[in-house]
């Protein structure tokens, strides 16, 4: 995995761990909808208006992070176009460094 990939893993779980709290927010909302009390009933408006928000500043960053991922797939699939034997002697060199790695853990 090289650096360029680390930062995509890291936006991938942080989405997951968005969706996460709020389908758990959801769930603890539907959990207390018989409660009776002007308190819980504010509290449950101001979760609710939150949740909202949050679901679409979620779906806004899954849109951005796919989108940059389209870009960067298409900017590599053109610079392999554009420099075909590059690509192919960057690729054979990793591939030695690779199986020269996993030769030395045996």
């Amino acid at each position: 995995m090289n650096a360029e990939n680390s930062p995509n893993i890291g936006k991938d779980k942080l989405l997951q761990d968005m969706r996460m709290v709020v389908n758990d927010a959801e769930e603890l909302l539907r959990a207390t909808a018989g409660q009776a009390g002007e308190k819980v009933s504010a509290a449950r408006e101001r979760i609710q208006a939150n949740l909202e928000s949050a679901k679409s500043k979620l779906a806004e960053a899954e849109h951005i992070v796919m989108d940059k991922t389209k870009q960067a797939a298409k900017a590599t699939d053109q610079y392999v176009h554009e420099n075909p034997w590059k690509a192919v002697g960057v690729s054979a060199g990793i591939g030695l460094i690779v199986g020269m790695l996993i030769s030395r853990g045996r």
